[in-house]
C-alpha cells in the first residue's frame, strides 16, 4: 500500500499538470491581441500542433521507457518538460513584437508541453490505478477530477494577472509550482508495479494488441476533438461570436473546466446509483446537446453561452478517465500500455481540433458557430461508439485472439 505522502504527491501533481496544460489556451486573448503577439486564428491553432505531435510520441514511447527507466523517472522527465515550457513562454514575452521570433519560441514551448503531458499524465494514471487496484475507476476519476480542477484554475489566474497587467505571472507561478513538485517528488518512492499480463504482452520485441483496443482508441480520438473545441476555443468563441469581454471569455473557459471537475467528482461519488457504463453512454449525448446549443445561440446571448459551455464541461467530464480505466481493466494483455496509447489517440483528436478551426475559417469561410454545430456530429458519433466501448464481453478482451494486430 502506498504511503499517504506518495498518494498526495500524485494527486497534487494532477492539479499542477492541469494548470500547466491550460496556461496556453487560457492566454488565447493575449496571443491573438494586436497589442500583444498579434497571432491570427490559424497561427494560434498552429501553436498546438507540435504539442499534440510530441504528446502522441511521448505517450507511445512512455510504456517502453517506463519498463527501462521506471515510472518515477518518466514522470520527473515530464515535469521537467512542463517547467521548460513555462520558462519559454515567459521568455517569449520579451520578444512578443518580433513576430517570427516570438512565434518560434511559442512553438518550442508547446513542444515541451506536449512532451510533459505525454510523459506525466499516463504515469499519473498508472500510479493512481496501482495505488488503488480494487477501485481503479474511482481512483482514475479522482485523479482526473483534480487535473480538471487545475484546468479550471488556469483561466481564473490568467484573468487576475491580466487585470494586474502581468499576464506572464501565470507561467511564472506554474513554473515555481512545478519546480517545488519536482523537488518533493524526488523524495517519494512512486512505484507502480506492472499490471498482470503486461510482461506476457511483449514477445520478440512486438506488442500484441487486442482488436478491442482500436475501439477505445477511436473513442479517445473523438473525445479529444470534442473536448478541445471547448477547451481551446471557448474564450475566442465568446469574444468573436458574442462580443464578450476578456474577463467573461476567461469565465467561460473556467466554467467549462470547472464542470469537467464537478462531473468527475459527482460520477465517482454516484457510482453505486449511476454505473460507469451508463455514464459513458449518457454523457456523449450531453456533449452533443451542448454543441447544438452553442451553435444556435444568437450573438447577444453571452450568458446563455456560459451555460452551454457548462453543459459541455459536464458532458466531457468522466469520458476520458472512464475510457482509460475501462481499457486498463479489460485489455489485460497490454494493461501497462493502455493509458499511454489512449492518451496518444486523445492527442490526435486534440491536434485535429486545435489546428483545424483556423483553416476551416480562413480556407472554407466557415464561422465559429457553424464549426461548433458541425462538431455536434462528432459528438453524436462518440455517443454511438459508447455502446460498443461498454459492450459486455463473454471473454476477457485481454485474452489474445485471432483478431490481434502487432506493432
Amino acid at each position: 500500500m502506498a504511503e499517504r505522502t506518495e498518494i498526495a504527491t500524485v494527486y497534487v501533481a494532477g492539479v499542477i499538470q492541469g494548470i500547466a496544460l491550460v496556461t496556453f489556451p487560457a492566454a488565447s486573448a493575449v496571443f491573438t491581441s494586436a497589442a500583444d503577439y498579434g497571432l491570427s486564428n490559424t497561427e494560434y491553432g498552429g501553436m498546438f500542433i507540435p504539442q499534440a505531435i510530441l504528446a502522441i510520441v511521448a505517450s507511445l514511447l512512455g510504456a517502453g521507457l517506463t519498463r527501462r527507466l521506471g515510472a518515477k523517472r518518466i514522470y520527473l522527465l515530464g515535469l521537467g518538460a512542463n517547467w521548460l515550457a513555462m520558462a519559454l513562454l515567459v521568455l517569449s514575452r520579451f520578444v512578443m513584437h518580433q513576430h517570427s521570433l516570438a512565434y518560434g519560441i511559442l512553438l518550442l514551448a508547446t513542444t515541451c508541453m506536449g512532451v510533459g503531458f505525454g510523459f506525466t499524465v499516463p504515469a499519473l494514471n498508472t500510479f493512481a490505478a496501482a495505488f488503488f487496484p480494487q477501485q481503479v475507476d474511482r481512483a482514475v476519476l479522482g485523479l482526473n477530477a483534480l487535473l480538471g480542477l487545475g484546468t479550471a484554475l488556469a483561466p481564473v489566474f490568467i484573468a487576475v494577472f491580466v487585470r494586474l497587467g502581468i499576464w506572464w505571472g501565470l507561467p511564472v507561478l506554474v513554473g515555481g509550482l512545478i519546480l517545488g513538485l519536482m523537488l518533493f517528488s524526488l523524495k517519494q518512492p512512486l512505484q507502480a508495479d506492472a499490471p498482470p499480463g503486461t510482461a506476457a504482452s511483449v514477445t520478440g520485441g512486438k506488442m500484441k494488441i487486442p482488436a478491442r483496443f482500436w475501439i477505445f482508441a477511436l473513442f479517445a480520438l473523438l473525445y479529444g476533438v470534442c473536448e478541445t473545441m471547448n477547451g481551446n476555443w471557448a474564450a475566442l468563441y465568446m469574444t468573436k461570436q458574442f462580443g464578450a469581454s476578456t474577463t467573461l471569455a476567461a469565465l467561460a473557459l473556467t466554467v467549462f473546466w470547472a464542470m469537467v471537475t464537478v462531473g468527475r467528482i459527482l460520477f465517482a461519488a454516484l457510482e453505486h446509483w449511476f454505473p460507469e457504463t451508463l455514464v459513458c453512454r449518457v454523457l456523449p449525448l450531453v456533449v452533443t446537446g451542448a454543441f447544438i446549443l452553442s451553435a444556435c445561440l444568437p450573438k447577444t446571448a453571452a450568458l446563455p453561452g456560459l451555460l452551454a459551455f457548462a453543459l459541455a464541461g459536464l458532458g466531457c467530464s468522466a469520458l476520458l478517465p472512464l475510457t482509460i480505466s475501462f481499457g486498463q481493466k479489460e485489455l489485460t494483455a497490454m494493461a501497462g500500455s493502455v493509458a499511454g496509447g489512449l492518451i496518444a489517440f486523445y492527442q490526435i483528436g486534440y491536434g485535429l481540433a486545435a489546428f483545424g478551426v483556423g483553416p476551416l475559417q480562413t480556407g472554407a469561410g466557415l464561422n465559429l458557430n457553424v464549426i461548433y454545430g458541425g462538431t455536434a456530429v462528432v459528438a453524436l458519433a462518440l455517443s454511438t461508439l459508447s455502446f460498443v466501448v461498454v459492450r459486455p464481453e463473454t471473454t476477457p478482451a485481454g485474452q489474445l485472439s485471432s483478431h490481434q494486430t502487432k506493432i
